[in-house]
């Protein structure tokens, strides 16, 4: 993800999480932290070409502190649900976690986000805990998920790519 990338993510996030929706400020911060060699996070994009060039269908983000990491964020266009793009960029996002060093993955999803959930066990996320009332307005609980070694995770999704 690139700074000329926030307006698009912008819409998608509003579409998707019209009461809980990242701001602008939100996005550009994390992207500060996404670059160069003390660099601790990382967002990507997922496009789609049509007539008028690349349309985002859906991003993610890992920030990386020590050796944990914490995925962020993971949309998909709703269009593109059931097609492995979210997965797809799960994968980019545990590899990036690997070359972070992280031993460990962390990430927290609604807990009546059954579909998010079942992705995340396919990769080998167990559920440890809830926040209560962490998603609001709404006062809805997270489930929070831990990944042990992130490195042993990535599926196999070699030759296609995913733009950082």
């Amino acid at each position: 993800m690139r700074w000329w990338d926030i307006e698009p993510v912008l819409e998608l996030e509003k579409d998707l999480f019209p009461e809980d929706a990242w701001s602008r400020g939100m996005f550009w911060s994390d992207l500060a932290h996404a670059r160069g060699p003390e660099a601790t996070r990382r967002y990507v994009v997922a496009e789609v070409e049509d007539e008028d060039g690349g349309v985002i269908v859906g991003y993610g983000g890992l920030a990386a502190a020590g050796d944990v990491g914490d995925v962020q964020t993971i949309a998909v266009a709703r269009e593109h649900w059931g097609t492995g793009l979210g997965a797809l960029i799960l994968t980019e996002l545990l590899r990036a976690a690997t070359a972070f060093e992280c031993a460990e993955v962390l990430l927290e999803c609604r807990v009546d986000n059954i579909r998010a959930q079942k992705l995340y066990e396919r990769f080998g996320f167990a559920p440890i805990g809830f926040r209560r009332g962490y998603y609001q307005p709404g006062n809805v609980d997270a489930l929070v998920m831990r990944l042990n070694d992130p490195s042993t995770s990535v599926q196999g999704t070699e030759g296609t790519e995913i733009n950082g």
